[in-house]
């Protein structure tokens, strides 16, 4: 026998209502189905989803604590590991300070509110302000812009897709990423080719050649990282012709500054330094400004760019120069089932801390992962000697990971928080099992604000944690308790939660244990838009509002109370980004290496799953035809990818056409998984781009890494044979090692 469980999936902001179909005890996971029931979420539902059950049982998971003990891992009790870990920390805090902790935290904390929320209860425990996060790898420049206009560092403003007339879309390949970013879009892609269809234009801006891009009615195929001249450019033209509109549901600071500053901007000038002809972007300016509704989206490509922070704000001021706003067919503020500035604060607190050498300021409470290995490496005070990594890889995920990787290895404590052992735990002195999102329940208090609709969903387990494995939110309560340090900085806090688990033991009354369920039943309801109960009742999820504008102007944070066009640092950073020169060509490294990602990988944590990439597993060089001719390199052949920071050796495959002088490959490649019960044995598919990446070299307004922006030159390898074999699944390469 078995039973039906109605959850979403977890591993992209797509949120898939999602069947689970499980045994009677509770234990394993018979089949995944896309929820048909669900009213809204379920038809971008993909293979990440359907395969969740093989990650779940994952022939390397860890299911409970695990000690280094020499070269190799033995098993241990969380009361064990939380009692270790607790006074090599405090007695660290002691002697060195609090900063001399630090953590990293990736995607699958964030996409859980209870776990990321208890995170941060335990950081502020602690009284560390080294914190980072992966957000600084693709998403600070948003955070930025929203801070600097909107007085709020996640204020989003999500696609009103359905109603849009003229989709300007920029740095993004939706057909990949389903329209996910900073927004939740469910099944975007697909409403935005249903507007298409209706007649609706569609430009893509992109140096490569997509998926998306064949579908667009243009395709700008413009020169990296001068997005932000692009943009420019777009503003001047339409501000020049009286093509603007003042915004009707908004009201609005700075825009005469702006104005002032288009005018300084030489359109030739900017016409040369995005490559792009003054015509094509006097049209592009008009079909975007003279359609009825419209809406300029930027995704990751942008905020890759070095340039990111200018081109989100360049982006949110088209929308708003042109009356699209918190209008119909616009960007669209959808006010959500809670105070998203609430709880976004409780997820990402504020802080005033600066990093010890750089002296850079936090972006949505946490540093950027580019400091990180100068942080530990270099001696002095406040120097960085134990490490709490939660669901995360930064040395792959992140810029120059060779460095990052070193620097783990000198901690005097490393606890890795995860699934299983990847390649920045390798270091680990404890490795703490993380769960799966079949085997949680709650609700994420951030993403309804994030939705283009009025839309909730309560996830619900469908099975049991394996093994021992715990919910990361009780390692995090439980560490604060025994470091006797109070939880979120409270006195007092410990006390009322050892209370509400000594009541929890009286039949009767164990809900009222202290867990995620007390935020989430608070902030629902003193948001007093819905309530709890009606979300939970409706296991395929509930539409519980009909969409509605305006509420955009009521919720803005900033001292005016209105969006502040023109911030003093955007505006000191455009002025100086046109005082530059254009950038240069670079003879030793002639080719600028871009990103992309398979629509089946999520960053550095699904690549191992065996039931993906069952026709090629692994990445490769993706380049234009006409360049892999002048180098004399045919389709499959090795070569070895070279920067000023390091080198990498991969397999070429052909573009379909862009730019010439460019070269695509996917992130996330290159980690190390290992098996904790048989030491130094590891599998690894495919190579670790972002070791080509200099972690000096950022965006100075958001601290992103130059992801997109990095010189490369291709040196094609005589002995491809000997270096890599490839499997009957055409894996792309795989070690194993000892």
């Amino acid at each position: 026998m078995s039973r039906k469980v109605y959850t979403h999936c977890h591993y992209c902001v797509s949120l898939c209502g999602v069947e689970v179909e499980v045994d009677d005890a509770g234990q394993e996971i018979l089949g995944i189905e896309p929820d048909r029931n669900n009213p809204f979420t379920w038809s971008d539902f993909c293979r990440k989803g359907m395969a969740a059950a093989e990650l779940r049982n994952h022939p390397q998971r860890i299911t409970t604590p695990m000690r280094r003990v020499g070269d190799r891992y033995v098993p241990a009790t969380y009361e064990e590991a939380i009692a270790d870990i607790a006074e090599r920390m405090n007695r660290i805090i002691e002697q060195h300070g609090a900063d001399a902790v630090g953590s990293y935290h990736g995607n699958p904390l964030g996409h859980n509110f209870g776990d990321s929320n208890l995170h941060s209860g335990l950081l502020a425990a602690i009284g560390t302000g080294n914190r980072y996060w992966v957000g600084s790898l693709d998403q600070n420049n948003l955070h930025v812009v929203q801070e600097e206009m909107f007085g709020c560092e996640l204020m989003s403003v999500p696609t009103d897709i359905d109603e849009c007339e003229c989709f300007l879309l920029v740095g993004m390949d939706p057909a990949v990423s389903r329209f996910g970013w900073i927004e939740v879009i469910p099944h975007g892609w697909k409403r935005v080719l249903a507007a298409r269809d209706r007649g609706a234009d569609l430009i893509v801006v992109d140096p490569r050649v997509t998926t998306s891009s064949k579908e667009a009615r243009t395709h700008i195929q413009i020169r990296p990282g001068e997005d932000w001249a692009f943009l420019l450019a777009l503003l001047k033209i339409i501000v020049e012709s009286g093509w603007n509109r003042a915004p009707q549901a908004v009201p609005v600071n700075g825009l005469e500054e702006v104005f002032e500053l288009l005018k300084q901007a030489d359109l030739e000038q900017l016409s040369a330094r995005c490559d792009v002809s003054v015509a094509q972007l006097r049209d592009v300016a008009e079909r975007f400004a003279k359609a009825r509704t419209a809406a300029c989206v930027s995704h990751t490509g942008l905020a890759h760019s070095g340039t990111g922070t200018v081109g989100e704000w360049l982006s949110q001021l088209l929308n708003i120069i042109t009356n699209r706003m918190d209008m119909p067919g616009g960007k669209r503020y959808e006010r959500g089932f809670v105070d998203l500035p609430k709880a976004w604060e409780m997820m990402a607190p504020k802080s005033k801390h600066r990093t010890r050498l750089r002296k850079l300021p936090t972006i949505a409470g946490f540093h950027g992962i580019s400091e990180l290995a100068d942080e530990i490496l270099t001696p002095g005070e406040g120097q960085i000697r134990a490490m709490l990594i939660c669901s995360g890889n930064p040395v792959v995920s992140g810029p120059d990971g060779d460095t990052l990787d070193k620097a783990l290895s000198q901690l005097e404590l490393l606890v890795a928080v995860d699934f299983v052992q990847r390649e920045s735990h390798r270091h680990a002195h404890w490795l703490i099992p993380g769960t799966h999102w079949l085997e949680r329940e709650g609700l994420h208090l951030a993403f309804g604000s994030l939705m283009d609709k009025p839309y909730a969903q309560y996830a619900r387990a469908a099975v049991r944690p394996k093994g021992d494995a715990r919910e990361e939110w009780r390692f995090f309560v439980d560490l604060a308790l025994k470091m006797k340090r109070p939880l979120f900085g409270f006195k007092g806090f410990n006390s009322i939660i050892r209370a509400s688990r000594w009541l929890a033991k009286i039949p009767g009354l164990s809900k009222l244990e202290f867990g995620p369920g007390w935020f989430e039943s608070l902030m629902v309801a003193s948001a007093g838009r819905v309530k709890l109960r009606d979300i939970k009742k409706r296991p395929h999820g509930y539409l519980y509002d009909e969409k509605r504008y305006g509420d955009l102007a009521k919720c803005l944070r900033t001292p005016s109370k209105k969006i502040e066009c023109a911030p003093a640092i955007l505006m000191d950073e455009c002025r100086r980004l046109l005082s530059q020169a254009p950038p240069q060509d670079d003879a030793d490294y002639p080719f600028i290496l871009s990103n992309h990602r398979h629509r089946e990988s999520m960053n550095s944590w699904m690549n191992d799953n065996r039931r993906l990439f069952e026709h090629q597993r692994g990445n490769q060089v993706e380049m234009h035809a006409d360049d892999m001719e002048a180098l004399g390199i045919d389709e499959g052949d090795a070569v070895r990818v070279r920067s000023a920071n390091g080198k990498i050796e991969l397999t070429v495959t052909a573009g379909t056409g862009g730019r010439r002088g460019v070269v695509a490959i996917p992130h996330g490649w290159g980690s190390r998984v290992f098996d904790t019960r048989k030491p130094g044995q590891f599998q690894r598919w495919g190579e670790n781009r972002n070791r080509l990446v200099d972690n000096q070299r950022i965006d100075p307004l958001s601290q992103t890494p130059l992801l997109n922006m990095t010189r490369v030159r291709i040196e094609p390898l005589q002995d491809a044979a000997s270096r890599f074999t490839h499997s009957a699944t055409q894996d792309l390469p795989m070690a194993v090692g000892q």
